[in-house]
């Protein structure tokens, strides 16, 4: 069960990643308020952790390089996004842009380097 918790709680921290994302653009309903702010690296912390806490190595390797590589390539939509506004092709508030780039490539390269392998090169 605490497997299972853990997954979800991850998987809900790249939701409210990925709204905070498109909502600048105004792709989606949604606003990216304080709570998404907040709930975004929360919810990927304590779900990877409650997860690791019960989970075989090989488990925890194959969930830190799925989430890792997400964190990662929310990172590079928020730096996509921030190029487009830059540009001047898009028009959007670039404060969660810059919030998820930083947070998803501080908590994304270490989800991936932190389980290398000899034969990753690492």
């Amino acid at each position: 069960m605490i497997l299972a918790a853990g997954l979800a709680l991850l998987v809900l921290g790249l939701v409210c990643g990925a709204v905070l994302v498109v909502a600048p653009f105004g792709l989606n309903a949604a606003a990216a308020g304080a709570t998404l702010w907040v709930l975004f690296p929360l919810f990927v912390i304590a779900g990877y952790m409650m997860f690791v806490v019960l989970a075989s190595a090989s488990r925890i390797r194959a969930v830190s390089r799925a989430a890792g590589t997400s964190l990662v390539t929310l990172a590079l939509m928020s730096a996509a996004g921030l190029v487009l506004e830059a540009t001047a092709l898009a028009n959007a508030d670039t404060g969660s842009l810059w919030y998820v780039l930083v947070v998803g490539l501080a908590l994304g390269s270490t989800a991936l380097l932190s389980h290398q392998t000899p034969e990753d090169g690492g």
